[in-house]
């Protein structure tokens, strides 16, 4: 009977101290109040009562640094708020320093961030505040990244969530920021309106250019034409010179009355007929 208690006792210690530790944590086992060992992921088995467990998370985590007022270097009150992501390192001294060298790491990076936002936000204004969130961020993760050595802590990044001024702020900004835009959108329609009146401008320069042109092709051809017409001439009157002179001897001599004999057959007598719109009549032959 005495051996069956002992062997529910011993089954009871047995399972009691059994411990599992998953493949996200490390563990430190502390015997006595003093630290013991350190426990990878997987099966472990604890004294009960003399033993104890402490599980880490060394997974990516993220705290908030929750929104806060600060005074900025032109005297306005900011709402700022920030994120923190960091883990644990995985390795015993690591996991060590979180457990022995800081309080409530959580806690810890939240306060410390929240003093290195005051800090650097304090020297800003709020407009370059805005601006130079990539700095503010990175002056942020350097102090945290620094601070938190040696609490095994690593410091993944750090981000800016929000730099709001005071409500009366906030609505004068949104006032500028919409005259900005009506600005703009008034710039971009008078250059719109601009781009327009120029393209009708070149399009009729465009189009009396081409009536100009054609003007002058016009006139070009009716000279070509007269060109043609007078080479034509001036070669027809040089093969007949001898004509040209007698119509010219005869318009004088019908000038001052005078009495000239043509003989019949002569040409003169055909073209004068002509000229006068008679059709000379054949001489028949005897």
């Amino acid at each position: 009977m005495l051996y069956l208690y002992l062997l529910v006792v011993v089954l009871f210690l047995f399972f009691a101290g059994i411990r599992i530790v998953r493949p996200t944590q490390r563990g430190l086992i502390e015997r006595l109040g003093k630290y013991h060992k350190f426990a990878n992921p997987g099966f472990h088995w604890i004294i009960p009562i003399i033993d104890k467990l402490y599980i880490v998370n060394v997974t990516e985590q993220m705290v908030d640094a929750q929104p806060q007022e600060i005074i900025t270097n032109d005297n306005l009150n900011a709402s700022v708020d920030a994120q923190v992501y960091f883990k644990v390192k995985c390795d015993e001294e690591s996991v060590k320093g979180s457990m022995y060298s800081v309080n409530n790491y959580k806690l810890q990076i939240v306060s410390l961030a929240r003093t290195t936002l005051r800090n650097i936000i304090g020297t800003l204004t709020l407009k370059s505040a805005n601006s130079e969130r990539g700095k503010i961020n990175a002056e942020l993760y350097g102090t945290l990244h620094n601070e938190t050595q040696n609490w095994g802590i690593e410091i993944v990044r750090t981000e800016l969530k929000e730099i709001d001024p005071p409500k009366d702020v906030q609505e004068t900004m949104n006032k500028v920021v919409k005259a900005e835009n009506e600005k703009i959108a008034a710039i971009d329609s008078a250059t719109a309106a601009e781009t327009v009146a120029d393209g009708i401008k070149r399009a009729k320069i465009k189009e009396a250019e081409g009536f100009k042109q054609s003007k002058i092709l016009h006139a070009e051809g009716e000279a070509e034409a007269i060109r043609l017409v007078n080479e034509a001439a001036d070669k027809y009157f040089v093969g007949n010179a001898q004509l040209l002179r007698k119509l010219e001897a005869l318009e004088t001599s019908l000038g001052t009355n005078a009495k000239i004999v043509v003989p019949t057959g002569s040409d003169l007598v055909n073209v004068i007929s002509e000229m006068a719109g008679i059709v000379p009549l054949e001489r028949k032959q005897k």
